[in-house]
């Protein structure tokens, strides 16, 4: 059942996932036996769709798989969670992308992507999917398709006065004249490196990179910090949001599942604060699961989070 009615176009990647569970990463040259094997539906573009959506988002996904089985298996996924994928190309050369994914004991990942017809998403098929923005709330983008495809999303949002949140992973180096377009910029702390130019490792240079981050044109910034929480700078609020302490079984999706409900949490015009928490609430029960979209919480589960954990400030 849906919570809320904020709309959503959601731009980006489509993937299925192909995931080893593993005492440890394994390092270069090594063979780790031992483990299972699951396979599930991820892509950071559709993650994000699933996350908005079972947050209570009423979401349109655009983006291009394969004609194949894993396409057809990731379309009929996203429609089951109420994505309109009228949006969605079905790429009758390339295969639908896959997704290579180790995941330790301890619930760190290692990943290996091969796009396939995600890296063939286009402006003419973002462009040709203008409606879409129309009346939309929100867009959420993130680089796992060109960056011609990401711009045109952008320039579209921009024209209908869409506000755009854009998850810059994985990490690519952005025009200024993109980054001035965008209402929300959410990146990790390597990200936010690259894209700032400075070190990133905590609260202190988190700040500094958000300030200059602010000082090319994104009106607010957010930068993650993993088991910290999040470093928030924008109009009216600075300063840290903690998350959640939950034991990690798996943290694939898991900043994905954090910008879809972000972007939810947005869209219904929560304060800043509140929304980032929100976010935090449905990455942290993201984190106790395996799989990318099994992985993200319906919009009951995130409430009643929240309100379990309300006098809680701080996660590990």
């Amino acid at each position: 059942m849906r919570l809320s009615d904020v709309s959503i176009v959601v731009v980006g990647s489509s993937n299925t996932d192909m995931i080893v569970t593993s005492v440890r990463i394994p390092r270069p040259g090594e063979t780790v036996l031992g483990g299972g094997f699951a396979m599930a539906a991820g892509g950071k573009g559709a993650n994000q769709a699933v996350g908005a959506a079972r947050a209570g988002g009423r979401v349109t996904f655009i983006g291009r798989v394969g004609r194949d089985a894993f396409g057809e298996r990731a379309v009929r996924g996203l429609a089951a969670d109420g994505i309109d994928v009228t949006r969605v190309i079905r790429d009758a050369v390339r295969p639908s992308g896959v997704a290579l994914i180790v995941v330790a004991r301890d619930g760190e990942n290692s990943i290996a992507v091969a796009p396939g017809a995600n890296a063939a998403l286009s402006a003419a098929d973002v462009q040709a999917s203008a409606r879409a923005f129309e009346g939309a709330d929100i867009a959420l983008l993130q680089l796992e398709v060109p960056a011609e495809a990401v711009g045109a999303a952008v320039a579209l949002a921009s024209k209908k006065r869409v506000p755009v949140i854009l998850n810059p992973a994985p990490a690519r180096r952005l025009e200024r004249t993109l980054l001035e377009r965008v209402s929300i910029l959410t990146p990790n702390e390597h990200e936010a490196a690259l894209l700032a130019g400075v070190p990133v490792d905590g609260e202190t240079s988190a700040a500094r990179a958000a300030r200059l981050l602010r000082g090319r044109g994104v009106e607010t910034v957010i930068i993650t910090l993993g088991a910290r929480g999040a470093f928030v700078a924008g109009p009216g609020f600075t300063g840290l949001v903690p998350g959640f302490k939950v034991k990690a079984v798996d943290t694939t999706a898991a900043g994905d599942i954090f910008n879809g409900a972000l972007a939810v949490a947005i869209g219904e015009g929560k304060a800043l604060p509140d929304a980032v928490r929100f976010g935090h609430a449905a990455a942290a029960v993201s984190v106790t699961r395996l799989g990318a979209q099994p992985s993200a919480p319906s919009r009951r589960v995130i409430d009643r989070f929240l309100r379990e954990r309300s006098k809680e400030v701080s996660h590990g």
